[in-house]
């Protein structure tokens, strides 16, 4: 291609285009903050997953990640959090449609969402295992049991980064049984539909304990360490504003006895937190 000369004028136009860009981006990312502070009030997407973010039976919604981002929005003097619920699969289209404000639902950081959302760093680390029929039947222990077996299903909730490591490890899609939330991986393992669920050690073992004597979960998982999840509040990309002033202090929170005794009735303890940054894990 030839190299064209630009002419002063064309220079002075296109160096006024730049700078109207790098305003009006500047606006848009001071706008949702800016806002959120006028009405003190707050907008929160949330898929329902026990421990992370749920509708409890009274109604309200509580989880892990809802009462961090309360304890963090009250430190930024936001008194109002609205919480809409929608399916796992939905919540980054969600977030980009505007129907809320960030997702509070304890949403791992991967390489391909920090394509799409803003993360703060993360406020948990915690690795995944298997819920399987009492006495786990098949002996599926890891993922490459449920690959060599094939008659083995397994149910992952869409949307999930667990479908990826499944197919990484050469279970076919035939085997995969893809359902919108942990009730139904619940109800997949104990109908029989599937042999097994994937899922955080916290999910399968709450859902474990829900279900009574009929399903279990395993306690000798064997996975890649690299699966590891580390969760976070997620924001849309024109929000850097917003996900600063929440990092900041979540920084200066995390770890702190509020924080502790805050996620304490969720199963989270010391032993989850990391020091883990958005940005090493969006780069991985």
């Amino acid at each position: 291609m030839r190299n064209h000369a630009i002419s002063p004028i064309s220079r002075l136009l296109i160096g006024c285009t730049a700078l109207a860009s790098i305003t009006i981006s500047s606006l848009t990312q001071a706008d949702t903050l800016d806002k959120i502070k006028e009405n003190s009030s707050v907008r929160i997407g949330y898929a329902n997953e026990t421990p992370f973010a749920y509708t409890a039976l009274d109604g309200s919604v509580t989880g892990e990640s809802p009462e961090i981002v309360e304890k963090i929005f009250q430190r930024m003097g936001i008194e109002t959090i609205k919480p809409v619920l929608t399916e796992w699969g939905s919540l980054i289209p969600g977030l980009r449609a505007s129907r809320f404000d960030l997702i509070a639902a304890g949403m791992y950081i991967t390489p391909e969402r920090c394509k799409q959302v803003l993360f703060t760093d993360p406020h948990y680390q915690l690795p995944d295992t298997l819920l399987v029929k009492t006495g786990n039947p098949k002996n599926l222990r890891s993922y490459a049991d449920i690959a060599n077996d094939p008659e083995a299903k397994l149910a992952i909730m869409s949307g999930t980064v667990n479908l990826a490591y499944a197919r990484e490890a050469g279970i076919k899609d035939s085997q995969i049984v893809q359902v919108p939330d942990t009730t139904s991986q619940l109800q997949a393992v104990r109908t029989g539909r599937a042999d097994a669920a994937i899922g955080t050690q916290l999910t399968m073992k709450g859902l474990a304990e829900k279900a009574g004597d009929q399903v279990e979960a395993t306690t000798d998982f064997k996975d890649d360490p690299a699966h590891t999840g580390y969760g976070a509040l997620a924001f849309r990309p024109a929000d850097k504003a917003l996900r600063d002033a929440v990092n900041a202090e979540l920084k200066k929170w995390l770890g702190s006895d509020e924080h502790l005794q805050t996620v304490e009735p969720f199963g989270f303890d010391r032993s989850n937190i990391t020091d883990k940054t958005a940005e090493e894990l969006c780069s991985a």
